[in-house]
């Protein structure tokens, strides 16, 4: 018997342990409820897909309302730090961290968010690799142009913004208020229905998405627009960041389907989410009863003349850094009237 096993148990010996497929268990984390674009249509869908392209190998666990601790302002480096494996943030809440890609936040640059999402995923590629060395960028895109949300009177004109305090949400926009006469103040997105119920602001810079998820048509009347044939007033660039270690520490398989579900179609994906859901989010906002008023264009040109210096501002602030501001502005612009083209 021992000379039957004996030669068995060594060719067992040297024969290769059995291999596993790996696993991996992705934390995401973001600042807004699950009643958000963000969650219910970005996040939560993407990690269908990469749960279906892996075979179930990739999972993900979605904690929304900044459950993983810390405030908005800190997402960046939580997934720099690996406190998350993936974040979904408002860069401009850390100002002046991200100056190369605020020139996509400047007024009057966007079209629609799915456009210009792609602009920025571009212009993010070529001309803004160095701010975001640190994570593995997934994705950047905007939301749709954002308008006035406001509790006791309307905007129609210039005039009527003098001395109203209103909330932005980076310090590129809370410098298009105070040019514009208004009293800027800023705070992330979740802060805003509290401020408004208590008359700390008199309303909001916001985009019609947002506005069902936090409940900021149960505390304002008003929300004035402008005029859908110009460019918007503004927008806010939003970033899908992974951990570089947990993105490094994945097999090549599991790299591509990241990879695969991840770049400018996400970009572009997560921008024309946010067009769709604009009507469907004015839409609750009429039906309670709300007034919406159009700022016309004729108007919007001493709103843009108002606004100008924003753009020399912006421009001298990266030559500061050492870039050039003026090719920058015009790549940006150029971007997205290629992209709005399509």
């Amino acid at each position: 018997m021992k000379r039957f096993f004996a030669p068995l148990l060594v060719a067992l010996a040297v024969l290769p342990a059995p291999t596993f497929a790996q696993e991996v268990t992705l934390r995401v984390h973001h600042f807004l409820p699950t009643s958000s674009t963000a969650h219910a249509k970005i996040l939560g869908p993407w990690c269908e897909r990469l749960a279906k392209d892996s075979a179930g190998r990739i999972k993900c666990q979605i904690y929304p309302s900044m459950q993983l601790g810390g405030t908005p302002a800190q997402l960046y480096d939580q997934a720099r730090d690996g406190v998350a494996d993936v974040v979904w943030t408002l860069l401009g809440y850390t100002a002046g961290r991200f100056p190369l890609i605020e020139v996509f936040e400047l007024p009057f640059m966007m079209t629609t968010a799915e456009a210009t999402s792609r602009a920025v995923w571009d212009y993010a590629q070529t001309h803004a690799a160095s701010e975001f060395k640190d994570v593995k960028p997934l994705a950047f895109h905007v939301h749709e142009p954002g308008h006035f949300f406001l509790a006791k009177q309307p905007v129609a004109q210039l005039a009527d913004l003098k001395g109203l305090k209103l909330r932005a949400p980076t310090r590129v926009t809370n410098k298009m208020l105070a040019a514009l006469g208004a009293t800027p103040v800023g705070m992330p997105v979740p802060q805003v229905t509290e401020a408004l119920s208590k008359g700390v602001i008199d309303g909001a810079l916001l985009p019609y998405e947002v506005v069902p998820s936090i409940k900021v048509h149960e505390v304002t009347r008003y929300a004035s627009e402008t005029d859908a044939r110009l460019p918007g007033l503004y927008t806010s660039v939003f970033m899908v960041a992974m951990n570089k270690a947990k993105y490094d520490s994945l097999p090549p398989d599991l790299k591509k389907v990241v990879d695969a579900n991840s770049g400018i179609a996400l970009s572009a994906l997560a921008g024309r989410l946010y067009d769709e859901a604009a009507p469907v989010s004015k839409k609750v906002v009429l039906e309670r009863g709300n007034v919406v008023n159009v700022i016309p264009a004729a108007e919007l040109e001493k709103w843009k003349q108002a606004t100008d210096r924003l753009d020399d501002e912006w421009m001298a602030d990266v030559g500061k850094r050492g870039h050039d501001g003026r090719a920058l502005l015009q790549a940006a612009k150029d971007l997205i009237a290629k992209q709005s083209r399509k």
